[in-house]
């Protein structure tokens, strides 16, 4: 287990608690893993009722590391670290709260459609920029945001990457509530403490009546499919390239 997820266990709650905030954490394949293994795990563990996801630092987390994609771009590695992640999070069993403040970007904000309860802080801002980077949607969020949020403000999510803060992420219906920033993480505990002492499996029986998880995890696949054609295109080289460089990237000359 990395030292960049901290993992707790407290009156029925399994605190998974994002430790990278040097690097804004922005999530590792060993982060993945240990995400992975701790949301898996719960369904197994008879004392853990529910599960909260929150993070240390001034972000809740700047999404996948770039270094990452960048070495699938440049042939360095051909493994996309997130997929134990998603397809955990695809199939669990076990209740999931979110407490988000600051900024969230990419699967930072998808894995939230996992979530049964969010809440964000009032400033929050929450962003999918997966085009500026010439990639698609992951998490079977081209499925769940379209479905929670509607056809026209996922796409302006996904494709013009337009950030939404946190009162407006609770209007469309992505969070609970939008609370003050200092409040989140407390207001997120309290409701994951409620959902422990409810009955575990009519709480369990319900979450998977309101869920499809097989359909999740064949769009996830479908995503991934599609994700890692486009991290190896000319786009993406164009778009790491014009990161790396600190300017816009020019898609029109690209083929």
């Amino acid at each position: 287990m990395t030292d960049q997820v901290l993992v707790e266990k407290s009156k029925g709650v399994l605190t998974l608690t994002l430790n990278r905030p040097e690097k804004k954490n922005a999530l590792t394949g060993e982060m993945y893993q240990a995400l992975a293994d701790a949301i898996d795990g719960a369904a197994q563990d008879r004392e853990v009722r529910c599960i909260l996801i929150q993070a240390n630092g001034d972000m809740f987390t700047a999404g996948n590391d770039l270094a990452e994609f960048a070495g699938v771009n440049e042939g360095q590695t051909h493994e996309l670290y997130a997929r134990p992640f998603l397809i955990a999070l695809g199939r669990a069993k076990t209740p999931i709260v979110a407490a988000v403040h600051a900024r969230a970007v990419g699967v930072g904000v998808t894995l939230l459609l996992h979530c049964d309860l969010v809440f964000v802080a009032e400033d929050a801002q929450l962003s999918t920029p997966f085009l500026n980077l010439a990639l698609v949607p992951e998490a079977a969020s081209s499925e769940l945001m379209p479905a929670r949020i509607g056809h026209v403000r996922a796409f302006a999510l996904f494709v013009l990457g337009e950030p939404i803060d946190g009162r407006t992420a609770a209007a469309w219906g992505l969070a609970n509530a939008a609370v003050p920033a200092g409040e989140v993480q407390a207001r997120a505990r309290t409701a994951a403490e409620a959902v422990a002492k409810r009955p575990a499996a009519a709480v369990a029986v319900s979450k998977a009546l309101m869920r499809d998880p097989r359909g999740y995890i064949d769009r996830i696949d479908q995503e991934a499919a599609q994700f890692a054609f486009q991290l190896k295109s000319a786009e993406a080289r164009e778009a790491f390239a014009a990161f790396a460089e600190h300017r816009a990237p020019d898609f029109s000359k690209v083929s």
